[in-house]
């Protein structure tokens, strides 16, 4: 997954200023940002391509000649739940990797 930062860095809008995370985000190191990015399983990518293209439609390309204009706001919300479900697939896969290892452990206590 590649994640470009000077998406941070682009004209300061009135919401912006009082946005505590856009603030903490923008005083990020780069090669931070990066590590966070690049840790996304395969696993993790698909569902958020899948839930991507279905925010903004899917028609084969092979077939179409597709185009998508929106506009800023629109690209932020999708932005942002994009974003959203990559935390939230996150935490519920260390939830599994943890279930996963509680039931291993019940099972070595039974045996």
């Amino acid at each position: 997954m590649v994640f470009n930062p000077n998406i941070f860095y682009s004209e300061v809008e009135e919401s912006e200023i009082s946005n505590i995370l856009l603030q903490y985000l923008k005083q990020q190191k780069p090669e931070i940002l990066e590590q966070i990015a690049q840790s996304a399983t395969p696993e993790i990518k698909q569902i958020i391509s899948q839930n991507v293209q279905g925010l903004v439609g899917m028609l084969p390309s092979e077939d179409f000649n597709v185009q998508i204009v929106t506009d800023r706001d629109n690209m932020a919300n999708i932005l942002a739940s994009a974003m959203m479900t990559g935390y939230f697939l996150r935490r519920m896969e260390q939830r599994m990797e943890l279930d996963t290892s509680l039931e291993g452990i019940a099972s070595l206590n039974l045996d």
